[in-house]
């Protein structure tokens, strides 16, 4: 299976539109502050989603996939210092973190099957 048919990938992808779409609502002054480095942590998602998906050792996909999660985490600190700032709507905020959240579970559960041995394997 192609990276771009993995449920994970393609919502991986919508979030980062809604991230996105939450930097066009930031103050001006930050453009070059918290919206870009919120926004490049977002697309870091899926794009070490599917460079792991292309790599051929299980050690070396679970390592892209870490570091989609390690992405992930530091866009959701940076959702939060946006909502401590009160810059987003709570509602909207709150979705948005859901999806990450969904996104994590998904990675950290495909992260743990190519930790273990694949079935057959002594």
């Amino acid at each position: 299976m192609h990276f771009k048919s993995s449920v994970m990938w393609q919502k991986a992808m919508d979030w980062v539109i809604e991230i996105y779409g939450v930097g066009r609502n930031l103050p001006a002054e930050e453009r070059f502050g918290v919206t870009s480095q919120l926004q490049r942590a977002a697309v870091s998602v899926p794009a070490n989603i599917a460079e792991g998906w292309t790599r051929e050792s299980r050690k070396e996909k679970a390592q892209f996939l870490a570091i989609a999660q390690g992405s992930l985490a530091e866009a959701e600190t940076l959702l939060l210092v946006v909502r401590r700032l009160r810059w987003i709507d709570e509602e909207r905020l709150d979705r948005i973190l859901g999806t990450a959240d969904e996104l994590s579970r998904m990675l950290t559960s495909l992260r743990r099957r190519f930790r273990l041995p694949p079935p057959g394997w002594a």
